[in-house]
């Protein structure tokens, strides 16, 4: 789900609660959610957190290799240092 899906789907009070409890503000959020600022990665973590899953990490911040982190790709062999 799209952020502004999200947060529309929230009452005034809620939009702001949840706001505080992903540790920005609303009006931060606003912007994110109509791509005039970009989440941080901690942020995109705690709205995904505090959405209860709803907006994923991937959809705020596609450009991050959420898979590499979440070890949810195959693992790929590191690459040996060559002596």
């Amino acid at each position: 789900m799209e952020l502004i899906e999200y947060i529309k789907k929230l009452s005034i009070s809620d939009r702001n609660d949840f706001a505080v409890c992903c540790e920005t503000s609303f009006a931060h959020l606003r912007n994110i959610a109509y791509g005039y600022r970009r989440a941080g990665e901690l942020l995109c973590i705690n709205i995904e957190r505090e959405s209860g899953g709803l907006v994923k990490c991937e959809t705020l911040r596609p450009d991050v290799d959420w898979g590499y982190l979440r070890n949810s790709r195959p693992q790929t062999k590191p690459i040996q240092e060559q002596s």
